[in-house]
């Protein structure tokens, strides 16, 4: 009995040893960030560098992964203008590739 007698009291103490002022809090407000000072955004770096590869040498796993971190780098936006053309470059030499290695000409094969 002493053991539920304690636990009321425990639930009923809570809210009143609350260090917390409510009347205090103010919404998150995040400071202005200089696009220069944003971090640099590797997944398109990434998606670039693997869609380069996947036209240049025809590898479709290299066109594949460039057109996932070019969804990811789309996810992670974060200034519009510079991101959105590294995106975009990025996307089209994916595309490219996966339509070079799927619809061109097949390497003659010796």
């Amino acid at each position: 009995m002493s053991s539920s007698h304690s636990h009321n009291h425990q639930q009923q103490s809570a809210p009143l040893n609350d260090p917390r002022i409510h009347a205090a809090a103010r919404p998150y407000k995040p400071l202005p960030v200089s696009p220069q000072d944003l971090p640099v955004d590797y997944s398109g770096f990434v998606a670039v560098i693997c869609g380069v590869l996947g036209v240049m040498f025809r590898y479709k796993l290299c066109s594949w992964l460039a057109i996932i971190f070019c969804a990811q780098s789309l996810a992670n936006m974060r200034n519009i203008e510079t991101d959105l053309k590294q995106v975009s470059m990025a996307m089209m030499f994916a595309i490219m590739g996966l339509v070079t290695n799927y619809l061109g000409p097949r390497p003659k094969s010796s």
